[in-house]
């Protein structure tokens, strides 16, 4: 729970709910075995996004048309995602190599890119990249579709404001359907799928009060310190993968 607390602190101002961090740390920290650790990560979403949501609503901030955009294409592509997690990518050296994937171009993704500028207009909704397949990795992962693209969004000059409450409502959604899926998947299969509920809900709990603490400091962050340290942190554990999946 105090994992999970700090991680979301330092994450949700980017509109990432955690879960990105929390994957590796139930991995190596906890060992929750493969693939039940990617539903896992999705009930986390389930559990600790709303406090950051309600906080978020607190302070003006919902997200409007760009988080019925997101949720709307990332949706059908997270629950994809989850079947193949179970059916194609179940054992743990693929899985790790497919983690480093996603983690070390997202990592340098926010250490690269500089925030908008002061009064740029922001980009219209119908431009954002691929939404079904962010949300496809997002299932796969276990981050949610919306946790993928919030970086994205911000990379591509959205306003932190506006970008993070929008993806954070898409995570809280998809990583719903996630966990339904991989509920209903665990009914076919010989191996462990179902979530590890114990897991999922005491790191949710942590996660809740980290996140509406990280919404409530969003405004005193520069969004320069958020992209550079989620960024490197995200390419460390990322690397770690790598290495894994290789060796």
């Amino acid at each position: 729970m105090i994992a999970a607390y700090l991680i979301a602190v330092v994450t949700t101002p980017a509109g990432i709910s955690g879960a990105v961090l929390l994957l590796p740390f139930q991995v190596t920290v906890l060992g929750t075995p493969s693939p039940s650790v990617t539903p896992t990560n999705l009930l986390y979403n389930v559990v600790s996004t709303p406090g950051a949501l309600y906080r978020y609503w607190r302070q003006g901030q919902t997200g409007g048309r760009l988080a019925l955009v997101l949720i709307t294409g990332t949706l059908p592509g997270v629950i994809a995602g989850s079947v193949i997690r179970v059916k194609l990518i179940p054992g743990p050296r693929v899985f790790d190599l497919v983690v480093a994937a996603v983690l070390i171009p997202l990592g340098i993704w926010l250490v690269l890119t500089q925030p908008a500028r002061a009064g740029q207009p922001d980009r219209p909704a119908r431009l954002i990249p691929a939404p079904v397949l962010m949300g496809c990795v997002g299932g796969i992962y276990g981050i949610g579709g919306g946790a993928f693209l919030a970086p994205v969004l911000i990379g591509s000059g959205r306003k932190p404001s506006e970008a993070a409450p929008a993806a954070l409502a898409a995570t809280f959604v998809t990583s719903a359907a996630g966990v339904i899926t991989f509920t209903i998947l665990a009914l076919q299969q010989h191996i462990s799928v179902a979530p590890d509920w114990p897991t999922g809900i005491a790191l949710g709990v942590g996660g809740l009060a980290g996140g509406y603490t990280g919404a409530r400091l969003q405004a005193r962050m520069p969004d320069m310190l958020i992209r550079r340290l989620v960024g490197v942190l995200v390419i460390g554990i990322g690397a770690y993968f790598l290495s894994s999946g290789l060796g």
